[in-house]
């Protein structure tokens, strides 16, 4: 049975979301992006337009008036049911937050049509902690995409046991439609393929400045010297965004992830450092 997927809608316009939506529109399918309020709205709207010019002057094809004409194609909405009533699929990238996401998949459930494919792009939860929540779990699954989605265009996807293989396969397909790279995971493990390499590597960085053995940058310069690879681990988190490491070990109850966390909290998100998006995380932009 063959799945057609036209129309796209993304819930939450963070860092991630916004580029997940732009991406997909810039592939020609029409795209709705929900978030809560007026406010982040409006912060999803200066999120898609920074994105033309990364666009325009990253991506082929994006020239020629291509990358403006994607960010005004996108749809801006805080009405739920509205976001969804037509869609055909929808990705979820709201705050890596359980109790959020269910609560989320319960309302979702209750408007989208019965075709609609859900996806979690959630980065360290399993989808089987989801799924009783969205009403149908034959057509629900994970669709992890890596920020700056246009460059590190892996989509990885993983299923639960009642994943339909239709629909599985309907999501690969989607994938490659919109200029990723699917990565086919066999069975449920929390991180996938990259976040499981990832994460660790996060962590060790952020123990070593946190207990003072090195500062943020040596760390970095060590790393890259190490390896030839291009950015650190603290570079790398100022791409991702203070936030969702944060909400990753603050969920985490071991006492290594509380301490890390609240190391963040205070010397980094409370400040209003979180990253790239502000300006300011680990370094000045």
């Amino acid at each position: 049975m063959t799945i057609d997927i036209r129309k796209v809608t993304v819930l939450g316009t963070g860092v991630l979301g916004s580029q997940i939506a732009f991406q997909t529109a810039f592939h020609g399918f029409e795209v709705t992006a929900y978030d809560i309020d007026d406010k982040a709205l409006t912060a999803a709207r200066e999120r898609l337009d920074k994105l033309v010019a990364v666009y325009r002057e990253q991506v082929p094809g994006g020239g020629d008036g291509k990358a403006e004409q994607t960010a005004a194609g996108i749809a801006l909405t805080s009405d739920l049911a509205r976001a969804a009533q037509d869609a055909d699929l929808v990705i979820e990238a709201i705050p890596e937050v359980l109790t959020i996401k269910q609560q989320t998949y319960e309302k979702l459930g209750q408007v989208a049509p019965e075709r609609t494919i859900f996806a979690t792009n959630s980065s360290t939860l399993l989808p089987s902690a989801i799924k009783d929540f969205t009403g149908r779990p034959d057509r629900f699954l994970a669709l992890h995409f890596a920020n700056q989605v246009w460059h590190f265009n892996t989509a990885e996807i993983m299923g639960t046991a009642d994943t339909d293989p239709n629909v599985y396969q309907a999501v690969v397909d989607f994938a490659s439609k919109i200029g990723m790279v699917p990565i086919e995971i066999h069975k449920e493990k929390a991180g996938y393929v990259l976040n499981s390499l990832l994460v660790p590597l996060l962590n060790a960085g952020m123990n070593l400045a946190a207990a003072g053995y090195a500062d943020p940058e040596a760390v970095d310069k060590t790393w890259q010297i190490g390896t030839g690879a291009p950015a650190g681990p603290f570079r790398i988190l100022d791409i991702i965004g203070l936030t969702t490491p944060y909400n990753i070990l603050v969920n985490n109850e071991d006492e290594e992830s509380q301490r890390l966390a609240q190391w963040l909290k205070e010397n980094y998100i409370d400040k209003g450092k979180l990253g790239i998006a502000t300006g300011e995380g680990f370094y000045k932009y």
